[in-house]
């Protein structure tokens, strides 16, 4: 079984490097999928992956978390890879609840670790 056709990456912080090294060792499947990502997530994934789809969107504290909300809302966005930070506080905290809900809401697969993001593509 393929991927998804569109797949939303997102990392806080303390997470782009995981998220980094999750496309690298990932990027055969991943280059299914075309991949919306928010700003600097999107700018390290192609970094360690430039072949691979990427359309990037503001940074999640700009508007990028709302941006990939609004694409779920529409059904333009089959799953979601969002690698959070437990530990550090967020100012646009609201916004990422607000993805998250909408996750839910459309029923979209949603990995918020490395090893959920792990298993769902591999069950891809």
């Amino acid at each position: 079984m393929s991927l998804p056709k569109t797949i939303a990456l997102i990392a806080h912080d303390e997470k782009k490097d995981e998220m980094a090294d999750f496309a690298r060792r990932n990027e055969a499947a991943l280059r299914q999928s075309r991949i919306f990502a928010t700003g600097t997530t999107g700018g390290r994934v192609l970094e360690a992956c430039p072949d691979l789809d990427v359309t990037r969107l503001k940074s999640g504290p700009l508007g990028g978390d709302q941006q990939i909300g609004a694409l779920i809302a529409t059904g333009e966005v089959d799953m979601l890879i969002f690698f959070v930070d437990p530990l550090t506080a967020m100012p646009h905290d609201v916004d990422v609840k607000a993805l998250m809900r909408l996750a839910i809401v459309y029923d979209i697969p949603m990995a918020l670790n490395l090893a959920t993001a792990e298993r769902l593509v591999a069950a891809n």
